[in-house]
């Protein structure tokens, strides 16, 4: 995969964190950046999916055989009558 370099600014007490911790785990501040990212990009997609599967899913949704309206009455309360 192609990569691109990009310009962060970062508080110094986090970066300074970070390479220890890069430095602890052999790893480089890219690398974390990288797999939190991708992580990030791909629970999004996830998510985006799932909302798409349920907003198809009441678009296509089931008959229930009321014609639309329910045999109860929809009533909102006031917050005083509660």
């Amino acid at each position: 995969m192609e990569k691109q370099n990009v310009t962060l600014s970062l508080p110094r007490d986090l970066i300074n964190r970070v390479k220890v911790l890069a430095a602890e785990q052999d790893s480089s501040i890219s690398a974390i950046l990288e797999r939190l990212l991708s992580e990030y990009a791909n629970h999004q997609d996830g998510y985006r999916q799932a909302r798409q599967d349920h907003a198809s899913l009441l678009k296509n949704s089931f008959e229930l055989g009321t014609g639309g309206s329910s045999s109860w009455g929809l009533r909102i309360f006031s917050y005083s009558e509660l």
